[in-house]
Order: C-alpha cells, then sequence, then structure tokens
C-alpha cells in the first residue's frame, strides 16, 4: 500500500515497473515514460490532476582517472495528489543527497516545497560542475603552455561540448521556471514563492558562469589553434631555407660532374669546388638571416 505523501524515486524503470506503478498509483503511463527518453526536452505539463515537470540535470562520467565527462539528461517529477513521482535514467544524480539525507529539512508530504528543492539542488550542481570544468580548463592549458598536444586539445573541445550542453539545458531549465510562476494548477505558499525566486536566481548565475566560460574556452582554444599554426609557418620557412642552402652544393657537383671539359681539373680539383660552394652557402645563409628566413 502506498501512503499518502511517500516520494517514488524510479531509475531506469523497466517496462514492468512502469506498468506496475502506473496501476497502483494510477499515474499516466506516459508520464513515468517521458524522462526516459534523452532527447526530451524541458517542459510542463498538467492532465487530470497530475503535473510532469522534466529539467535538464547535470551528470559527470569517469572516463579515466584524470578525464571526466560532463552533459545533461532529463529528470521527470510527477506531481500526484497523494504523493511525487521522480523518474531518470541514470541512479547516481542529484537526488542521492535527498536519498542520504544530505539536504537538511526536507518533507515529501510538502510536495511544491519539495520540488522547489529538488530544483535548487539541480541549479547549484550546475554550478558546482561548472567550477569543476574551469579548473579542468586551466590544468590542460597549463599542460598546453608546455607540449602543444592533441590530448589536451581534444580535452579542451569536449570541455567546449560540455559547456554547450549546459548552457542549452540551463535556459531550457529557465523556461520551465518561469512557467511556473505562472503555474495555476500547483499550489505555492509564500516560503515556497521565496525559494522559487532563489532558484531562478542561482540558475541566471549558472547560466551566466556557462557563458562566460565558453567564451574564456573558445577564445583559449583560438589563441592555441593561432600559436600551433604560426608554430607551423617557422618551421615550414626554417625548412625551406635549409633546403635552398642545401641546394647549392648539389647544383655546383652537378656542373662538375657533367662528361665534358671542365676547368680545375689538377689535383686540388676537389677542395677548390668543396670551398667554392662552401662560400656560396654562407652567402646564401647570410642573406636569408637578414631577411629573417632564419
Amino acid at each position: 500500500v502506498i501512503e499518502d505523501g511517500v516520494w517514488v524515486n524510479l531509475v531506469n524503470p523497466t517496462e514492468d515497473e512502469i506498468n506496475r506503478i502506473s496501476s497502483e498509483m494510477n499515474v499516466e503511463i506516459d508520464f513515468l515514460k517521458a524522462a526516459l527518453d534523452e532527447e526530451e526536452r524541458a517542459r510542463i505539463e498538467n492532465d487530470n490532476g497530475q503535473t510532469l515537470i522534466i529539467v535538464d540535470i547535470p551528470v559527470v562520467e569517469m572516463q579515466d582517472t584524470k578525464h571526466v565527462l560532463y552533459y545533461t539528461i532529463p529528470l521527470g517529477i510527477i506531481i500526484l495528489k497523494h504523493a511525487i513521482i521522480t523518474v531518470c535514467l541514470k541512479e547516481d544524480t542529484l537526488l542521492n543527497d535527498f536519498i542520504n539525507n544530505r539536504v537538511k529539512t526536507f518533507f515529501t508530504q510538502y510536495k511544491t516545497r519539495f520540488v522547489l528543492q529538488i530544483l535548487f539542488k539541480n541549479a547549484t550542481r550546475y554550478l558546482q560542475y561548472l567550477k569543476h570544468i574551469d579548473k579542468t580548463s586551466s590544468r590542460i592549458e597549463k599542460a598546453l603552455h608546455k607540449s602543444m598536444r592533441n590530448k589536451e586539445l581534444i580535452q579542451m573541445l569536449e570541455l567546449q561540448k560540455s559547456l554547450v550542453y549546459f548552457s542549452t539545458a540551463l535556459k531550457a531549465n529557465e523556461v520551465v521556471l518561469e512557467k511556473l510562476t505562472k503555474c495555476e494548477y500547483i499550489k505555492f505558499y509564500p516560503e515556497d514563492t521565496e525559494l522559487l525566486e532563489d532558484v531562478i536566481i542561482e540558475n541566471k548565475q549558472a547560466i551566466e558562469m556557462a557563458s562566460i566560460y565558453s567564451n574564456i574556452l573558445t577564445g583559449t582554444m583560438d589563441a592555441f589553434a593561432s600559436f600551433i599554426s604560426n608554430n607551423l609557418n617557422i618551421v615550414m620557412k626554417f625548412l625551406t631555407s635549409v633546403t635552398i642552402v642545401m641546394a647549392i652544393p648539389t647544383m655546383v657537383s652537378s656542373f662538375f660532374g657533367m662528361n665534358v671539359d671542365l676547368p680545375l681539373s689538377g689535383p686540388y680539383a676537389f677542395w677548390l669546388i668543396f670551398a667554392f660552394s662552401l662560400v656560396l652557402c654562407t652567402l646564401a645563409a647570410v642573406i636569408l638571416y637578414r631577411k629573417k628566413m632564419f
């Protein structure tokens, strides 16, 4: 028997679990399945006295000991008259803070306030991960100063993608929060209104941080791309100059290697030709150096 005020948390539920919850709690089955689509957009929907709120939440996944991946997934919150249901694809999310009693003074029977506490925790989790991304970006930038490797550039690109995901998700969540302020089928008490305002402020701050970090990261990547291109031009210019200088002795030796009568055919011919080639190479090197080709 499901008691009033209960919180049911579904993590990647099976079809049988969805059907059982839908039957026992008399909840729309489409509401239960909505958050199981990774591409589901953030929105608010109401049907037969049941309210569905879908927001995008941040998730971090360890790729290796030093490399993490940040992305977003939908979280479904279904408000019933007698209970609250949350549906998510991943287990390790912000809801664990509520499950493990790391959030003070939350009561599932106060459904509206509990929902707002989840949304507030979601906004603060975005801020937390954005700070992690900024620190990771700074660490990768220091590594790039020492060595221009593809590994660091790829990591910077992945961070850029994460910031794009976060920025898009936060803006979608902002639309949901604005709709909550005008929502007629969810009852708000005075203290709930204050908490909703705090959620909106935290979410706006996260949007601004994501935008700032994204601009910084984009500028950093553009700068390093210019550095790499400039270094490549320097190397190519140096190799071209070396090729020009090395072509001179080849050209001189090819003249004297012809099967015809030529000057300097005595015993010191080789050294004279060598000295002549060396003088020409030195002269060419000096000219290229003065023209800043070396």
